[in-house]
């Protein structure tokens, strides 16, 4: 099902942060990346945010695979990046990185409450940590959600990487890691087949429109045959699936961390595996290179209890 362009006209905190990053980035590249260094925890950022559009929402849902008429009470929680991405980006504000750079390298979700979906969006933001080794900068940044009815109901930890230059010749130079595989005993639970323009409507629902997931061309100047999946995007799938295939309903997600560890190029077809009992990962076939790896918790909701 492709998607309105409509949705664009909704997404302004995300677009005006990209905007910024690209004015950040522009200004960097004539000054140069600021020096210094910045005290961490940051100062907490707040904002309010209206309920989400319910047309925008039950598209997005349909469009990461899952069921509109599980979300009749509550948002579902990976689209929190929609609402939240425009705060997140003003806490990286002076950092002394390069911000055209910026790698999204995974993400942890608390789940202590159910979202309503019709009731304004309380968003807290702050920079966490930054750990700098020299070769690369990863950053915490931390969100905290709620609304008026259910107070801090989710914590989000975002994990972006910025790879640095360290000076100095080859023998500086780290030895490459094994990069994470679907373990061979792992159960595929879900199958997707990926359009190529599966990024481009993810950006159309979310506003994250960095052009390496929707413009060919630049996707190319990267290194890629094609553009990628929003990390977020192979996430939600990922979370979709769970809920459809593996817990059927009887289940919600309480917790749950993973690691953007290959960028996935689209067209794809690529399954969702799982190890007993909380290990998930995105990749080709068991055996087979892993997009994504992450682990997760859950809990048996009581009647009461609506979905994420």
């Amino acid at each position: 099902m492709a998607i309105s362009s409509k949705y664009i006209l909704k997404q302004g905190s995300a677009l005006a942060a990209l905007g910024e990053a690209a004015l950040t980035t522009a200004v960097q590249s004539v000054r140069g990346v600021p020096s210094g260094t910045i005290t961490t925890p940051g100062k907490e950022l707040y904002t309010v945010v209206p309920p989400r559009d319910a047309g925008l929402v039950r598209d997005y849902v349909r469009h990461v695979g899952g069921s509109p008429s599980a979300y009749k009470r509550s948002l579902p929680v990976h689209l929190f990046p929609q609402w939240a991405f425009g705060l997140a980006s003003k806490t990286l504000r002076g950092i002394p990185y390069p911000l055209s750079a910026v790698m999204n390298g995974g993400c942890r979700l608390e789940v202590l409450q159910p979202l309503p979906n019709n009731e304004p969006l309380h968003v807290r933001a702050r920079l966490e940590s930054i750990d700098d080794n020299g070769r690369r900068a990863v950053l915490h940044q931390r969100i905290v959600i709620g609304t008026p009815s259910t107070p801090d109901a989710l914590i989000a930890h975002m994990y972006p990487i910025i790879p640095l230059r360290k000076k100095g010749g080859s023998s500086d130079k780290p030895k490459k890691k094994e990069r994470p595989r679907v373990p061979e005993h792992a159960r595929e639970v879900a199958f997707w087949r990926l359009r190529a323009d599966a990024g481009l409507d993810f950006a159309k629902l979310t506003g994250d429109f960095n052009p390496i997931h929707w413009v060919p061309s630049y996707a190319r100047m990267f290194g890629f045959r094609n553009t990628i999946l929003h990390g977020f995007s192979t996430m939600a799938r990922t979370m979709e699936s769970l809920h459809q295939n593996l817990f059927a309903g009887s289940a919600m997600i309480r917790e749950w961390d993973v690691r953007f560890t290959r960028p996935l190029v689209l067209p794809a077809r690529v399954g969702v595996y799982v190890v007993h009992p909380n290990e998930v990962y995105v990749g080709d076939a068991p055996g087979g290179p892993a997009y994504l790896t992450g682990t997760f918790s859950t809990e048996v909701p009581s009647p009461s209890t609506t979905k994420e």
